[in-house]
């Protein structure tokens, strides 16, 4: 017991020695010990605001427009186009009544072009009882892709907003879908089309998931959340400017692949020459998934076990009545631009007969314009103070005017001129809706959900591309159906953003990355913690 009480009494003896010690050291240097814990207190005040997320550099913000450059042409051009065009040269197309060098409408034509037009569009897939054209065969791979990806956007989802490496696994299944361009002609049989088409739509979709999640965390890495109210323009700015120059980015590789096809397409062996387009869209799709491995950004929610996530977290998007709001217009848009496009070729190659190289400024107009005047539309945006839901606005009603001017002169014969005009208005339509119909989604998404309201900004853009595609091929023939049905979708867009009440701000307020209850001190932070910390429950939960 003695023993007991001399190691306690010089263990108290020490303890004593050691808190004097630190006291003496206090009072020799008190300027540095209170500079050190303002500079603490300050730290994890900012870090708060930030939603824990680093300011992306140079080449970060690079690599993000990199993967719109390597993957925006697969919805626009690999799928609608290039497919298409292989699975026809698996059949010989017969002729026409009116001979090879008509049109369906008596004009003049190449044979070389008719063929092509007669590929596409004759029933040549027999199955059981029913027949399908190349287009229709594509729409169908198309549809069965999206029904597998449902599900694995559902563990994307997860994983992209509570993993420690959310890139890992949405990088390695975009990867495998990229690997799955490269075998396409290999078979010469159209039964294997489907499975190649599924698999390449699954990836893609999950691709731009995580493309567009990462902008989210950017966005964050930037302007911080929550920001005050006076601060919601220069988020609006530079998710603006971003996801903008992104999408010029992917329409100048649209552009590339576009020409590429062309080029292709008079070769001797054609089957042959556009499986080479597929094998270099492939690898170009490869590079850019080097983003998605290199963009890691665990979001604040990667301590919680992946096990114990809510099970509804997959559609939590629709708790928010906003981001859902702005996902009816994602389809809405995506399904009037495909529309458009595919039925207005249809209808210039089958029934006007446009020369081949018309067809191909077309789709260089189409493609490249935006990459003058989606750059030009930012300062403009910047100059009438115009949110993602006014931009959305604007591309309804270029996309209104294109439907409307093309369904009242549909029995006219379209001067090339005239085509062209339209051509380019459309095409920034095409960007404007995109890009700013990601922005309006999200600035609706609440921090640590990104990855959530990612996967349904993919998977509902997809869906709308398909059923415009779809829609379009099956009224081959006349450009009333196609244009007629984005004529609708595109009104109904509008009334839809201006009648639901849909806002970009006060989305951004109900998911928590605007608070119109703070303002920043950076000169007194603590203060800033405390009047945050001081507000009432109730404010705090709507904030």
């Amino acid at each position: 017991m003695e023993g007991t009480t001399d190691v306690e009494g010089g263990e108290q003896a020490r303890h004593s020695r050691a808190l004097e010690e630190e006291e003496v050291k206090e009072e020799d240097t008190p300027d540095v010990h209170s500079v050190t814990m303002k500079l603490e207190r300050a730290k994890e005040v900012y870090a708060e605001y930030e939603g824990h997320q680093d300011r992306p550099s140079k080449g970060e913000v690079m690599l993000w427009c990199l993967y719109g450059l390597c993957s925006y042409f697969i919805h626009t051009v690999i799928i609608p186009i290039l497919f298409p065009l292989i699975i026809s040269q698996i059949f010989k197309a017969p002729e026409p009544l009116q001979g090879w060098e008509k049109s369906f409408k008596g004009l003049s034509c190449t044979k070389k072009e008719m063929q092509v037009y007669q590929g596409l569009t004759s029933k040549l897939i027999s199955i059981s009882n029913s027949n399908f054209s190349a287009l229709e065969w594509t729409s169908i791979s198309w549809f069965t892709g999206l029904i597998l990806s449902a599900p694995v956007l559902g563990i994307i989802s997860i994983n992209l907003d509570y993993g420690m490496h959310p890139q890992l696994l949405a990088g390695a299944v975009t990867a495998l879908g990229a690997i799955f361009c490269l075998p396409a002609g290999f078979f010469r049989t159209y039964w294997i089309f489907p499975p190649y088409i599924a698999a390449i739509v699954v990836a893609a979709t999950v691709g731009t998931a995580s493309h567009t999640r990462s902008l989210g965390q950017m966005v964050r890495g930037f302007v911080g959340s929550p920001i005050p109210k006076s601060e919601f323009t220069s988020r609006l700015g530079i998710t603006s400017w971003l996801s903008l120059y992104a999408t010029a980015a992917g329409s100048l590789g649209s552009a590339i692949f576009s020409t590429f096809t062309y080029h292709m397409l008079r070769g001797p062996d054609q089957f042959t020459s556009l499986w080479i387009v597929a094998i270099f869209s492939g690898l170009k799709w490869l590079v850019g998934v080097v983003h998605i491995f290199t963009a890691n950004r665990p979001s604040g929610n990667s301590t919680t076990s992946l096990s114990s996530v809510d099970k509804i977290h997959a559609v939590s998007v629709f708790s928010y009545p906003h981001a859902a709001g702005s996902l009816a217009s994602v389809f809405l848009s995506s399904m009037a631009t495909m529309s458009i496009f595919t039925g207005g070729i249809l209808f210039l190659v089958g029934q006007i007969c446009l020369e081949p190289k018309t067809i191909l400024f077309i789709w260089l107009t189409y493609f490249a314009f935006p990459l003058l005047s989606l750059p030009l539309l930012h300062p403009l945006q910047q100059l009438i103070s115009a949110d993602a839901v006014k931009m959305q606005l604007l591309g309804y009603l270029f996309t209104i005017m294109t439907t409307g001017f093309g369904l009242y002169y549909r029995h006219k014969n379209w001067e090339s001129h005239h085509v062209l005009l339209f051509t380019a208005v459309q095409g920034t339509a095409t960007g404007v809706l995109h890009a700013f119909g990601r922005n309006l989604l999200l600035d609706c998404s609440p921090p640590g959900k990104e990855g959530a309201f990612s996967v349904w900004f993919s998977w509902v853009r997809a869906l709308g591309t398909c059923v415009g595609f779809t829609l379009a091929t099956a009224g081959v023939g006349t450009i009333g159906r196609s244009f007629g049905v984005a004529f609708c979708a595109s009104i109904f867009g509008f009334l839809v953003l201006i009648f639901s009440n849909i806002s970009n701000f006060e989305g951004a307020v109900a998911a928590g990355n605007v608070s119109e209850h703070i303002e920043k001190d950076y000169e007194n932070p603590d203060e800033t913690a405390s009047a945050e910390g001081a507000k009432p429950p109730d404010e705090t939960a709507s904030a």
